[in-house]
């Protein structure tokens, strides 16, 4: 009983792991970028900001100039306790400002933006983060990618250390780019649908303005994106359009937002991959079945520590005179994984981290484990803005 429970763990850990290495192999594929639409539809920009005064100014800075005549930029302040309105004002946004103490999450602010716009709807809107710098034609791109393929598009979303972070947040940039830059880009190549991220996001208004959004769902992008695909519009990644934010130099802050981002996905794979996957499989869905696999591959650092325990215990289950085909299905995990890990660094993140540097990421991965730990005691459920620097982008 023992060998075919360890068998059993082991295959379902080489699912997530081959998901892994598909993706960062079609990534190294080389493909002609396709042309956006001719006409560029009209644009409202929604940014939803709580207390963000110290660099929403810079953020929008980044936005405005790309807008046209007839497009809109709205700031919703959410139960703000800074100067938040007044600063996003000067810099020439719309606002609107919201108070609800008890419904409080980037939800409840992305759904009140809604409302406000649907009084003169646009065309597309897109959703931007107010930590977050857009690059220049990035507006443009998204609207015509949006108008272009009748679905949701999201935008190269890149986290970037702030100058002379430690190792570790170098560790956490480089996740970041697997999974936000390299498995997308994957799941492009092979003509697939890719994960909402947060930010850098165009809808068309038909499909975002009945959304369920007003929730405090701590995930509430990757929940949204779910959503949208099993409707029958999966989003679509655009790597051509960039946007940018940095990781918290607080430790605490920088904390409190991997344990967000981290126990947010880790809840969605358990709550509604298997719900996903059955329906997709009986509706004969591929796109929505290979987006529920992508959903299955946990965090880099997760991931590792399953295929190590399970590792660790199929290697004393064989040292005492066992079947030894469970630790060789466990080792073949570890060796893809630690392929793609390999092959992601060497075409995506040279720049990142070093090699040498690389093989400092056990520390990063075990310094995980009180997050992990947490999943199963304390589970974060609730929105908790993360703590940023006092300063501007």
């Amino acid at each position: 009983m023992t060998g075919v429970l360890l068998t059993l763990v082991a295959a379902m850990l080489l699912v997530p792991v081959a998901v892994l290495l598909a993706q960062v192999l079609l990534a190294g594929a080389r493909v002609r970028p396709t042309d956006a639409a001719a006409r560029r539809p009209r644009v409202a920009v929604l940014v939803p900001a709580h207390d963000e005064a110290a660099g929403i100014a810079a953020s929008l800075a980044t936005v405005a100039p790309q807008l046209l005549a007839g497009d809109r930029l709205l700031v919703v302040a959410d139960n703000c306790s800074d100067d938040t309105a007044s600063v996003a004002a000067q810099a020439g946004a719309e606002v609107v400002e919201r108070r609800d103490a008890e419904r409080r999450g980037k939800g409840y602010a992305l759904d009140f933006g809604l409302q406000r716009l649907r009084a003169d709807p646009p065309e597309v809107v897109l959703i931007v983060d107010a930590d977050c710098l857009v690059d220049p034609g990035a507006v443009e791109r998204l609207a015509r990618d949006c108008a272009r393929h009748g679905r949701p598009i999201q935008a190269l979303y890149l986290m970037q250390s702030p100058p002379d972070a430690g190792l570790k947040t170098r560790i956490a940039e480089f996740a970041w780019v697997v999974k936000n830059q390299v498995r997308p880009l994957g799941m492009l190549r092979a003509g697939l649908p890719c994960q909402l991220m947060g930010t850098g996001m165009a809808f068309p208004w038909v499909q975002i303005e009945h959304a369920p959004l007003a929730s405090g769902h701590i995930v509430e992008d990757l929940q949204l994106g779910l959503d949208l695909a099993a409707a029958g519009t999966p989003p679509r990644f655009c790597p051509e359009a960039r946007v940018t934010s940095r990781f918290p130099v607080d430790a605490g802050g920088l904390a409190a937002q991997r344990t967000r981002w981290e126990h947010g996905h880790l809840g969605v794979i358990a709550t509604q991959a298997p719900r996903l996957l059955w329906r997709a499989l009986a509706q004969a869905r591929p796109a929505l079945a290979a987006l529920v696999l992508d959903l299955c591959v946990p965090p880099l650092a997760a991931l590792t520590l399953l295929l190590l325990a399970v590792l660790a215990a199929t290697a004393l289950f064989a040292a005492v005179g066992a079947d030894a085909g469970p630790l060789q299905l466990a080792a073949l995990g570890v060796v893809g994984l630690l392929a793609a890990v390999l092959l992601a660094w060497a075409g995506h993140a040279r720049h990142i981290v070093s090699l040498r540097e690389l093989l400092g990421a056990p520390l990063y991965v075990l310094g995980k484990i009180p997050i992990y730990a947490r999943w199963f005691k304390a589970r974060q459920v609730e929105w908790v803005r993360t703590k940023r620097d006092d300063r501007s982008q």
